[in-house]
């Protein structure tokens, strides 16, 4: 089946690899770059450094693809017949490769202190459960990272629904990934973000990548079920878009 990409969809697309090159970046990298955020203030620098990313990106290409920035966001648009097929694999493939540009620059930047940096002991920032990080079980986690996903997808389809203050959405968008990093960053130093797990996990490689699945999976769940919750429960019957082909 053959697929045409316009120029308007390979603008979204861009928009959607540079928005979450940043977030992996500045996020990662500042959870990096400042030794665990200690000089920011420990977790809350780290919480605030995902949070400006998003609220940044929000307004600099919310108007281009609406600043996803995120699979699991997309597949929620998708399940809320808000995307097409072609946008949600197009937004889904650029994301992917933003966020392994975000941690490949962030690879090379920190491989070039003095005495080297141990990419597979440290890592860039990456998620995990269990031994791997603060020792919380995997269903634990699991459930962390499906809840507050959840929760991220519902202020994000109560933000931008049809009748919600123009222009505002990034700013609780932003707060409330502040949040979710606050909570859950002392259990899986957060993710709710596959493409965010990902970049980072394949520069480190080891227990990060063998743990992707989880970052992966729960996140995506989360996001559906928020969509499917918005669209049959909260969404107003005059607000709902015709289902995207």
């Amino acid at each position: 089946m053959e697929v045409n990409i316009e120029k308007s969809d390979f603008k979204k697309y861009v928009a959607e690899m540079i928005g979450t090159f940043v977030l992996v970046f500045g996020g990662c990298g500042t959870a990096v770059l400042t030794g665990g955020g200690a000089s920011l203030g420990g977790h809350l620098g780290i919480a605030i450094a995902f949070g400006l990313a998003v609220l940044v990106m929000c307004y600099a290409i919310g108007h281009i693809s609406g600043c996803h920035i995120n699979p699991a966001i997309t597949i929620a648009m998708r399940v809320a017949s808000k995307i097409s097929n072609k946008d949600t694999v197009g937004y889904i493939i650029a994301q992917l490769l933003g966020a392994i540009a975000g941690a490949g620059i962030l690879a090379v930047i920190v491989t070039s202190i003095p005495g080297g940096y141990p990419l597979k002991d440290d890592g860039l920032a990456v998620n995990g459960f269990a031994t791997h990080y603060t020792g919380f079980p995997v269903y634990s986690c699991f459930l962390i990272e499906a809840v507050l996903t959840a929760v991220f997808l519902f202020v994000i389809f109560a933000c931008t629904r049809k009748g919600a203050v123009a222009g505002l959405a990034g700013i609780p968008i932003g707060l409330t990934l502040v949040l979710i990093h606050l909570i859950s960053i002392p259990v899986t130093n957060t993710s709710v973000n596959p493409a965010r797990s990902i970049g980072p996990a394949l520069f480190s490689g080891g227990d990060a990548c063998e743990q992707l699945w989880l970052f992966i999976f729960a996140p995506i769940i989360g996001a559906v079920l928020a969509a499917l919750l918005w669209k049959y429960v909260y969404e107003e019957e005059e607000d709902k878009e015709p289902k995207a082909e």
